[in-house]
């Protein structure tokens, strides 16, 4: 294991949800960490966590080499988060490989590249084929590469867990899309944890798939959730064909309950292979869902905190 402290490691995407995390556990362990992305100024929360000139913050759009190679000139490692649900293939392709390159001719002695499981160069999403086109022109570029492929990652400001409940919040009545598809849910400390493993102890080509302890299917989360925030619903599991024409008749709308393609991305279990390397294999225990919720999903209870005394 290597000591960070010290150590000038670049974050592309430090600032948004799974960066804000990686960037705190890399300060605690003494690392100056400079936070490159396309807005800098959203990322200057960061500050206070770290000691003074321990942080800085550089603007940095992965969809621009010249602007990459500038943000991790003089970096130790290099660390990419960046991702786009809107320009995929630029973001998350060509941008990985804009990434590798920029860190391997500054010399960075490491690189760990944040994929996703279902990334495939032949996936029938495309948001799968361009994680699976990032992870290639990752290696093409840095062979000695780590890249791990976290599952549905959840947290405190995640978009995935607050958005049902947000939904069981407002409506007595919850349609389920791809109720059988399984999750194996991630959280973000934990993937944070691994991404500074990754820097600390680096192999090379090494590949991690991240995952939670529990596997469900949609359907069972989002009966968690349901649980998890005091709220009785009715739950109607919606046929594929229903769902899919919903998906292929709305989904171009802004604020689509579901897009065509995360309808494609449904049709495949999102859970680690069989075999495949994992959070243990880090050294790391996985985070459950119901360790740690309970702190931000309260205030989806109709009560917040004082549901508890309401009840009694």
């Amino acid at each position: 294991m290597r000591n960070l402290d010290g150590q000038l490691i670049t974050v592309l995407g430090g600032g948004g949800f799974v960066g804000r995390y990686v960037v705190q556990r890399l300060l605690t362990l003494g690392a100056r960490v400079r936070v490159a992305q396309r807005d800098p100024r959203a990322a200057v929360f960061l500050k206070p966590l770290g000691g003074l000139g321990q942080t800085q913050f550089v603007a940095a759009d992965v969809r621009d080499a010249a602007s990459v190679a500038r943000a991790v000139q003089g970096s130790d490692a290099v660390v990419n988060l960046a991702g786009s649900f809107d320009a995929m293939h630029a973001v998350q392709a060509e941008g990985a490989g804009h990434a590798a390159a920029a860190a391997k001719a500054a010399g960075a002695r490491a690189f760990a590249h944040v994929s996703a499981i279902g990334a495939d160069r032949d996936s029938a999403s495309a948001y799968g084929r361009s994680k699976g086109d990032g992870e290639a022109a990752v290696r093409a570029a840095f062979a000695e590469a780590t890249i791990l492929r976290p599952s549905i990652v959840f947290g405190r400001e995640d978009r995935f867990i607050n958005r049902f409940a947000a939904l069981m919040r407002m409506t007595p009545v919850v349609p389920v899309i791809a109720p059988a598809t399984k999750l194996q849910p991630v959280y973000v400390g934990d993937v944070a944890d691994a991404v500074v493993a990754a820097l600390a102890a680096p192999a090379a080509g090494d590949l991690f798939e991240l995952g939670g302890p529990q596997v469900l299917t949609m359907a069972a989360l989002q009966q968690w959730i349901a649980a998890a925030t005091g709220r009785k619903r009715l739950f109607v599991e919606m046929p594929d064909a229903v769902a899919g024409a919903l998906a292929a008749g709305l989904g171009w709308l802004p604020g689509a309950p579901i897009t065509r393609d995360q309808w494609r991305m449904l049709q495949v279990d999102n859970v680690v292979a069989p075999g495949a390397a994992g959070l243990a294999q880090l050294g790391i225990t996985p985070t459950s869902l119901a360790a740690v919720a309970e702190g931000w999903l309260v205030q989806y209870r109709r009560h917040g905190r004082f549901a508890g005394a309401a009840a009694r």
